[in-house]
């Protein structure tokens, strides 16, 4: 008999370390599974296992912790395709709901109030081939395009994304390095030198809990 919920790797309550919504008290809920296999993940552990929960019984769950915050984040949470009525559902009871999704499945039915935090994927990732460009068209004001830099390689492919699509006045650009292969504030300054328009963001859970799961 098929499924009719979601495979969960987790549901946990914690400060929201990147995007926009940086700072404020979240709800994550990570879906099990993901496509890509990028050089560096740091939630490996979500590419397989979890637990199944019906959707409702998510919405029980993520009411469970007195904030409006509510991130679906994996792994790649639209390889399940119900995520898609998860984000509905969650959208319906009044939460402020991000998505963070790697740009490489289409994002064209993700619920128009969602915000989506999508991650184009430089070369340093190893999965430049899965980006689904044509997701740029989807987006508006309220979403955010992240860029995860490994090098000045990858720094100089997204200045380049960026001019082509026209990023700066479609959405919020966000850069983020990776964690022990780039010095940020070797970032920083490329940044500034180059006048870039975009928000450098650091991981700020792995500050506070010096945390390499990802959380």
């Amino acid at each position: 008999m098929e499924r009719t919920g979601l495979k969960i790797t987790e549901i946990f309550h914690s400060i929201q370390g990147e995007s926009t919504f940086s700072g404020l008290p979240t709800v994550f809920i990570r879906l099990t599974g993901c496509p890509l296999r990028c050089t560096w993940c740091d939630t490996e552990y979500s590419f397989s296992g979890g637990k199944w929960f019906e959707i409702e019984e998510i919405l029980q769950e993520v009411r469970k912790y007195k904030t409006p915050y509510v991130c679906v984040t994996g792994g790649e949470p639209l390889s399940q395709k119900r995520c898609l009525n998860l984000l509905d559902l969650l959208v319906e009871h009044g939460f402020t709901v991000s998505l963070e999704t790697s740009g490489a499945l289409p994002i064209s039915d993700v619920n128009d109030k969602v915000v989506i935090v999508m991650d184009l994927k430089a070369p340093g990732s190893g999965e430049l081939q899965s980006n689904h460009f044509e997701n740029i068209n989807y987006l508006d004001s309220k979403d955010q395009v992240k860029f995860v830099i490994k090098d000045r390689a990858d720094y100089h492919w997204a200045l380049e994304i960026i001019e082509r699509y026209n990023l700066t006045d479609m959405c919020e650009i966000l850069f983020s390095p990776v964690a022990g292969e780039i010095d940020p504030a070797n970032l920083a300054q490329w940044m500034l030198d180059d006048n870039v328009l975009a928000r450098l963001q650091l991981q700020m859970h792995k500050i506070l809990w010096n945390d390499s799961q990802g959380r």
